[in-house]
C-alpha cells in the first residue's frame, strides 16, 4: 500500500536483528490493518546491531541502544509517524523511545499483558529461563487489572519456535498444560514473544482457557492508537555531549558544540 500523506502509519520497530521476525511482525500488522475501516501504512525497522534474537537482560540492554537508532533512522527516511510498536515481548528502551518520539509508543508486552489482564489472572508461555525474572519485574511494575500469576518458560527461543511452528505448537500445548497446572487460577494464556505471532490460533480449544496472541493483542492497540493520531511535545532529551553514536541518534539528538 502505497501510504498519502494524510494517512495514518504505524511504525514496527524490530530490536532483534533478525529480518525473519520482522517480516513476521509486518505481515502480521499489515492483516491486521485490511480489516480496518480507515487504511492505515505499515511500515516496519529492523535493528541494525545487536542480538539476532533477545534471550536475557545483556541482549535487552543493547537493543535498547539499537531499537533507538532503528527508531532515529526510520523518522529521518520516511517521516514520523503515527503511532510505533516496539517488537519484542521484553520491551526494552520503551520509555526512551517515549521521550524520543512525538508519536505514543506501545510495548509488546506491556499492550499484550494489559489486554490478557482483562480476561483475569494470566499466565506467560515465552521461550527462554532468562526472560522469567525479566518479565515478572515487568509486570509487577504495571497497573494490570488482573495479576500476572506467573511465566512458564520454555527451553527453546522464541527464534527457534518460529523456525518450526508446526512442532512449535505441540511444545506450546505441554508447556500450556503443565502452566495450568501449577497455576490453576489462571484465566488465560499468554504466548509471549514476538516469534510466537501466529502460534496461538492452531491452539484453540486444545486448553481450557484462551490462548492469547500477544503480536495480535499488541497490533489491536497500536492501529486503534495510530489511528487516533495524538502526538504530543518530545520530552526534553539529555544535550549531551554524546560520543560514538550512530548516524540516526547522532543527527537526531540535540548535542552542544566543544570549543
Amino acid at each position: 500500500m502505497n501510504a498519502s500523506p494524510n494517512m495514518p502509519s504505524l511504525l514496527i520497530l524490530n530490536p532483534n536483528t533478525s529480518p525473519s521476525v520482522t517480516a513476521l511482525l509486518e505481515a502480521a500488522a499489515r492483516r491486521a490493518a485490511s480489516g480496518l475501516r480507515q487504511p492505515v501504512h505499515v511500515r516496519a525497522a529492523t535493528a541494525a546491531f545487536g542480538p539476532r534474537y533477545i534471550t536475557g537482560e545483556v541482549g535487552a540492554a543493547v537493543a535498547a541502544h539499537a531499537a533507538m537508532e532503528a527508531y532515529a533512522t526510520a523518522v529521518r527516511q520516511d517521516g514520523p509517524p503515527s503511532a510505533v510498536l516496539l517488537g519484542c515481548f521484553g520491551d526494552p528502551g520503551l520509555f526512551a523511545l517515549r521521550a524520543l518520539s512525538a508519536a505514543p509508543v506501545l510495548g509488546l508486552a506491556e499492550a499484550s499483558m494489559r489486554a490478557a489482564a482483562a480476561h483475569g489472572p494470566f499466565v506467560v508461555l515465552t521461550g527462554g529461563a532468562a526472560w522469567v525474572p525479566m518479565l515478572q519485574r515487568l509486570a509487577q511494575a504495571l497497573p494490570l487489572p488482573a495479576p500476572m500469576l506467573g511465566v512458564h518458560a520454555l527451553p527453546r527461543s522464541g527464534g527457534e519456535m518460529a523456525a518450526q511452528p508446526q512442532q512449535a505448537g505441540e511444545w506450546l500445548a505441554e508447556a500450556g498444560a503443565q502452566a495450568l497446572r501449577r497455576w490453576p487460577d489462571a484465566r488465560a494464556l499468554l504466548l509471549g514473544g514476538a516469534g510466537l505471532a501466529g502460534l496461538a490460533a492452531p491452539l484453540a480449544g486444545r486448553l481450557p482457557v484462551p490462548v492469547l496472541d500477544n503480536v495480535d493483542l499488541a497490533l489491536h492497540e497500536a492501529l486503534r492508537v495510530a489511528l487516533a493520531a495524538e502526538t504530543h511535545e518530545v520530552a526534553v532529551v539529555e544535550a549531551g555531549p554524546w560520543t560514538g553514536l550512530g548516524p540516526g541518534l547522532a543527527k537526531t539528538l540535540p548535542s552542544p558544540s566543544i570549543d
